[in-house]
């Protein structure tokens, strides 16, 4: 792998983990919902979407070559976005009481 695919791969995985922890904290209330039924189908296809995505991206840049630092990017991007869009998770639970 080519040191320009590898950066893109990098860059991918930080943005992809961000995407993650954007799409997790707008879809939170159904991840957590007290109806076990929607919880375990929603974080079932959840979870299954997110990957097929991340593997497809992967594949597009770089065949799927999947490297453990690109597992740690992604890792560091969701807690770095975790950051940034908990508001969000915030706002809905504040949203939700009112």
């Amino acid at each position: 792998m080519g040191l320009e695919t590898q950066i893109q791969s990098i860059i991918v995985s930080f943005v992809y983990g961000m995407f993650v922890s954007f799409a997790y904290n707008i879809l939170y209330f159904l991840l957590y919902n007290k109806n076990a039924y929607i919880k375990i189908i929603s974080c079932f296809l959840f979870n299954i979407l997110l990957t097929i995505l991340f593997f497809y991206i992967m594949y597009l840049i770089n065949y799927a070559n999947i490297h453990p630092y690109f597992i740690m990017l992604v890792v560091v991007g969701f807690l770095l976005g975790n950051i940034k869009t908990k508001s969000i998770r915030i706002f809905n639970k504040n949203k939700e009481r009112t």
